[in-house]
Protein backbone atom coordinates (compact mmCIF):
# COMPACT_ATOMS: atom_id res chain seq x y z
CA UNK A 1 0.00 0.00 0.00
CA UNK A 2 3.01 2.29 0.44
CA UNK A 3 2.96 3.85 -3.04
CA UNK A 4 -0.72 3.29 -3.84
CA UNK A 5 -1.79 6.91 -3.34
CA UNK A 6 0.82 8.19 -5.79
CA UNK A 7 -0.19 5.53 -8.30
CA UNK A 8 -3.83 6.53 -7.85
CA UNK A 9 -2.96 10.19 -8.45
CA UNK A 10 -1.18 9.25 -11.68
CA UNK A 11 -4.19 7.26 -12.87
CA UNK A 12 -6.61 10.10 -12.13
CA UNK A 13 -4.38 12.67 -13.85
CA UNK A 14 -4.75 10.53 -16.97
CA UNK A 15 -8.43 11.50 -17.19
CA UNK A 16 -7.31 14.76 -18.81
CA UNK A 17 -6.60 12.80 -21.99
CA UNK A 18 -10.23 11.65 -22.17
CA UNK A 19 -11.85 15.08 -22.06
CA UNK A 20 -13.55 16.31 -25.25
CA UNK A 21 -11.69 18.67 -27.52
CA UNK A 22 -13.00 22.11 -28.56
CA UNK A 23 -15.33 22.28 -25.54
CA UNK A 24 -17.73 19.78 -27.07
CA UNK A 25 -18.95 18.75 -23.63
CA UNK A 26 -22.62 18.46 -24.47
CA UNK A 27 -22.41 15.61 -26.99
CA UNK A 28 -24.39 12.43 -26.35
CA UNK A 29 -26.24 13.60 -23.24
CA UNK A 30 -28.69 11.09 -21.77
CA UNK A 31 -31.05 11.20 -18.82
CA UNK A 32 -30.73 8.58 -16.09
CA UNK A 33 -33.71 10.21 -14.34
CA UNK A 34 -35.11 13.77 -14.26
CA UNK A 35 -32.21 16.24 -13.92
CA UNK A 36 -29.64 13.43 -13.68
CA UNK A 37 -27.43 13.59 -16.77
CA UNK A 38 -24.85 11.20 -18.13
CA UNK A 39 -22.55 11.81 -21.08
CA UNK A 40 -20.28 9.62 -23.18
CA UNK A 41 -17.38 11.19 -21.27
CA UNK A 42 -18.76 9.95 -17.92
CA UNK A 43 -18.90 6.45 -19.36
CA UNK A 44 -15.45 6.60 -20.98
CA UNK A 45 -13.79 7.95 -17.84
CA UNK A 46 -15.41 5.32 -15.64
CA UNK A 47 -14.27 2.51 -17.97
CA UNK A 48 -10.72 3.89 -17.92
CA UNK A 49 -10.69 4.17 -14.11
CA UNK A 50 -12.08 0.67 -13.58
CA UNK A 51 -9.49 -0.89 -15.88
CA UNK A 52 -6.63 1.08 -14.34
CA UNK A 53 -7.66 0.48 -10.71
CA UNK A 54 -8.16 -3.24 -11.29
CA UNK A 55 -4.50 -3.31 -12.26
CA UNK A 56 -3.46 -1.49 -9.09
CA UNK A 57 -5.42 -3.66 -6.64
CA UNK A 58 -6.95 -6.74 -8.31
CA UNK A 59 -8.62 -7.99 -5.11
CA UNK A 60 -10.73 -4.84 -4.60
CA UNK A 61 -14.43 -4.45 -5.33
CA UNK A 62 -16.12 -1.43 -6.90
CA UNK A 63 -18.95 1.01 -6.29
CA UNK A 64 -19.34 3.23 -9.37
CA UNK A 65 -21.84 5.92 -10.36
CA UNK A 66 -22.53 4.62 -13.85
CA UNK A 67 -22.53 1.01 -12.59
CA UNK A 68 -20.53 -0.42 -15.46
CA UNK A 69 -19.10 -3.19 -13.30
CA UNK A 70 -20.85 -5.90 -11.31
CA UNK A 71 -17.89 -6.91 -9.18
CA UNK A 72 -18.80 -7.72 -5.58
CA UNK A 73 -18.75 -4.55 -3.47
CA UNK A 74 -18.78 -6.52 -0.21
CA UNK A 75 -15.01 -6.86 0.02
CA UNK A 76 -12.27 -5.70 2.37
CA UNK A 77 -11.16 -3.08 -0.16
CA UNK A 78 -13.61 -1.21 -2.40
CA UNK A 79 -12.95 1.49 -4.98
CA UNK A 80 -15.68 4.18 -5.05
CA UNK A 81 -15.71 6.11 -8.34
CA UNK A 82 -17.47 9.21 -9.61
CA UNK A 83 -16.03 9.72 -13.10
CA UNK A 84 -17.38 13.26 -13.48
CA UNK A 85 -18.86 14.85 -10.37
CA UNK A 86 -20.70 17.91 -11.67
CA UNK A 87 -21.94 16.50 -14.96
CA UNK A 88 -24.52 19.27 -15.39
CA UNK A 89 -21.72 21.84 -15.09
CA UNK A 90 -19.72 19.78 -17.58
CA UNK A 91 -22.57 19.72 -20.10
CA UNK A 92 -23.16 23.47 -19.79
CA UNK A 93 -19.42 24.29 -19.96
CA UNK A 94 -19.29 25.61 -16.39
CA UNK A 95 -15.70 24.83 -15.42
CA UNK A 96 -16.27 23.18 -12.03
CA UNK A 97 -16.34 19.40 -12.27
CA UNK A 98 -14.15 16.73 -10.71
CA UNK A 99 -13.01 13.17 -10.78
CA UNK A 100 -13.56 11.61 -7.35
CA UNK A 101 -12.01 8.27 -6.38
CA UNK A 102 -11.76 6.72 -2.93
CA UNK A 103 -10.53 3.40 -1.65
CA UNK A 104 -12.51 2.03 1.26
CA UNK A 105 -11.03 -0.40 3.77
CA UNK A 106 -13.74 -2.24 5.71
CA UNK A 107 -16.27 0.36 4.48
CA UNK A 108 -14.23 3.35 5.71
CA UNK A 109 -12.30 5.76 3.43
CA UNK A 110 -8.61 4.90 3.40
CA UNK A 111 -7.35 6.75 0.30
CA UNK A 112 -9.05 9.56 -1.60
CA UNK A 113 -8.45 11.97 -4.45
CA UNK A 114 -10.59 14.73 -5.89
CA UNK A 115 -9.19 16.17 -9.11
CA UNK A 116 -10.70 19.45 -10.27
CA UNK A 117 -10.01 19.05 -13.96
CA UNK A 118 -10.10 22.63 -15.22
CA UNK A 119 -8.03 24.11 -12.40
CA UNK A 120 -5.74 21.04 -12.41
CA UNK A 121 -6.03 20.91 -8.63
CA UNK A 122 -5.33 17.47 -7.18
CA UNK A 123 -6.67 17.07 -3.65
CA UNK A 124 -5.41 13.89 -2.00
CA UNK A 125 -5.48 12.17 1.38
CA UNK A 126 -4.43 8.96 3.07
CA UNK A 127 -5.83 7.81 6.40
CA UNK A 128 -3.81 9.25 9.31
CA UNK A 129 -1.31 10.93 6.97
CA UNK A 130 -2.92 14.30 6.25
CA UNK A 131 -4.54 16.01 3.28
CA UNK A 132 -2.83 17.77 0.39
CA UNK A 133 -3.45 20.04 -2.60
CA UNK A 134 -0.96 19.45 -5.41
CA UNK A 135 1.38 17.96 -2.82
CA UNK A 136 1.13 20.78 -0.29
CA UNK A 137 -0.51 20.22 3.14
CA UNK A 138 -3.98 21.72 3.63
CA UNK A 139 -6.12 22.41 6.68
CA UNK A 140 -9.69 23.46 7.32
CA UNK A 141 -10.44 27.06 8.24
CA UNK A 142 -10.18 28.47 11.76
CA UNK A 143 -13.24 30.75 11.76
CA UNK A 144 -15.23 30.39 14.96
CA UNK A 145 -18.07 32.85 14.40
CA UNK A 146 -20.75 32.37 11.75
CA UNK A 147 -20.52 36.00 10.66
CA UNK A 148 -17.02 35.26 9.34
CA UNK A 149 -17.89 32.07 7.46
CA UNK A 150 -18.73 31.09 3.90
CA UNK A 151 -21.12 28.13 3.62
CA UNK A 152 -21.49 25.73 0.70
CA UNK A 153 -24.54 23.65 -0.12
CA UNK A 154 -26.15 21.65 -2.88
CA UNK A 155 -29.67 22.39 -4.06
CA UNK A 156 -32.14 19.50 -4.28
CA UNK A 157 -32.55 18.59 -7.95
CA UNK A 158 -34.74 15.48 -7.88
CA UNK A 159 -35.60 14.69 -4.23
CA UNK A 160 -37.84 17.48 -2.98
CA UNK A 161 -39.24 15.69 0.07
CA UNK A 162 -37.27 17.89 2.47
CA UNK A 163 -37.23 21.08 0.42
CA UNK A 164 -39.16 23.20 2.95
CA UNK A 165 -36.84 22.51 5.91
CA UNK A 166 -33.89 22.86 3.54
CA UNK A 167 -35.08 26.32 2.49
CA UNK A 168 -35.59 27.19 6.16
CA UNK A 169 -31.93 26.38 6.82
CA UNK A 170 -30.86 28.37 3.79
CA UNK A 171 -32.65 31.48 5.07
CA UNK A 172 -30.69 31.35 8.31
CA UNK A 173 -27.32 30.82 6.66
CA UNK A 174 -28.00 33.65 4.20
CA UNK A 175 -28.63 36.03 7.12
CA UNK A 176 -26.01 34.82 9.60
CA UNK A 177 -22.92 34.21 7.41
CA UNK A 178 -20.88 35.97 4.73
CA UNK A 179 -22.79 34.07 2.11
CA UNK A 180 -23.84 30.73 0.64
CA UNK A 181 -22.32 29.14 -2.45
CA UNK A 182 -23.53 26.27 -4.66
CA UNK A 183 -20.82 24.94 -6.98
CA UNK A 184 -22.74 21.97 -8.40
CA UNK A 185 -20.16 19.37 -7.32
CA UNK A 186 -20.22 17.86 -3.84
CA UNK A 187 -16.69 16.56 -4.36
CA UNK A 188 -15.43 20.10 -5.01
CA UNK A 189 -17.43 21.44 -2.05
CA UNK A 190 -15.80 18.96 0.33
CA UNK A 191 -12.34 19.60 -1.12
CA UNK A 192 -12.88 23.32 -0.59
CA UNK A 193 -13.86 22.74 3.04
CA UNK A 194 -10.69 20.69 3.46
CA UNK A 195 -8.47 23.52 2.21
CA UNK A 196 -10.33 26.28 4.07
CA UNK A 197 -12.05 28.01 1.16
CA UNK A 198 -15.43 27.05 2.62
CA UNK A 199 -16.09 26.79 6.34
CA UNK A 200 -18.93 24.28 6.02
CA UNK A 201 -20.86 22.25 3.48
CA UNK A 202 -24.18 20.43 3.78
CA UNK A 203 -26.44 18.56 1.38
CA UNK A 204 -28.91 15.69 1.27
CA UNK A 205 -29.75 13.00 -1.32
CA UNK A 206 -26.12 12.22 -2.02
CA UNK A 207 -24.52 8.89 -2.94
CA UNK A 208 -21.26 7.31 -1.74
CA UNK A 209 -19.41 8.23 -4.94
CA UNK A 210 -20.24 11.91 -4.37
CA UNK A 211 -18.63 12.06 -0.93
CA UNK A 212 -16.27 9.14 -0.22
CA UNK A 213 -13.04 10.89 -1.20
CA UNK A 214 -14.19 14.25 0.16
CA UNK A 215 -14.98 12.78 3.58
CA UNK A 216 -11.38 11.62 3.97
CA UNK A 217 -10.04 14.95 2.72
CA UNK A 218 -12.00 16.90 5.33
CA UNK A 219 -11.17 14.53 8.18
CA UNK A 220 -7.46 14.46 7.33
CA UNK A 221 -7.46 18.27 7.07
CA UNK A 222 -8.74 18.55 10.65
CA UNK A 223 -12.45 18.95 9.91
CA UNK A 224 -15.53 17.23 11.22
CA UNK A 225 -17.96 15.04 9.24
CA UNK A 226 -21.44 13.92 10.31
CA UNK A 227 -24.96 13.30 9.11
CA UNK A 228 -27.77 15.66 9.99
CA UNK A 229 -29.06 13.19 12.58
CA UNK A 230 -26.88 11.47 15.17
CA UNK A 231 -27.39 7.99 13.70
CA UNK A 232 -26.94 9.01 10.05
CA UNK A 233 -23.92 7.63 8.18
CA UNK A 234 -22.45 10.43 6.03
CA UNK A 235 -20.95 7.92 3.58
CA UNK A 236 -23.96 5.69 2.90
CA UNK A 237 -26.75 7.64 4.63
CA UNK A 238 -27.40 10.17 1.81
CA UNK A 239 -26.83 13.31 3.89
CA UNK A 240 -23.66 15.05 4.99
CA UNK A 241 -22.41 17.95 7.07
CA UNK A 242 -18.73 18.92 6.86
CA UNK A 243 -17.29 21.82 8.86
CA UNK A 244 -14.25 23.07 10.61
CA UNK A 245 -14.42 21.85 14.24
CA UNK A 246 -15.06 25.26 15.81
CA UNK A 247 -18.41 25.96 14.11
CA UNK A 248 -19.77 22.42 13.91
CA UNK A 249 -22.23 22.78 16.80
CA UNK A 250 -23.56 26.10 15.48
CA UNK A 251 -24.09 24.83 11.95
CA UNK A 252 -25.56 21.53 13.10
CA UNK A 253 -28.03 23.36 15.38
CA UNK A 254 -29.30 25.47 12.46
CA UNK A 255 -29.83 22.36 10.34
CA UNK A 256 -31.57 20.54 13.18
CA UNK A 257 -33.80 23.50 14.07
CA UNK A 258 -34.81 23.85 10.41
CA UNK A 259 -36.20 20.32 10.53
CA UNK A 260 -33.63 18.60 8.32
Amino acid sequence: MQNLLQLLISVVEGVQELLPQNNEYSTSVNLKSPNQLVTETDVAVEKYLIASLQGLLPEAGFITEEQQITQNADKEYIWVIDPIDGTTNFVHQIPIFCVSVALLHNKKPFLGVVYELNAKEMFSAEKDKGAFLNGNPIHVSHHSELKDTLIATGFPYYDYERIDPYLNSLKVFMKETRGVRRLGSAAADLAYVACGRFDAFYEYSLSPWDVAAGILLVEEAGGKIAGFKAAADPLFGREILATNPTIFNQVHAIIKNAGL
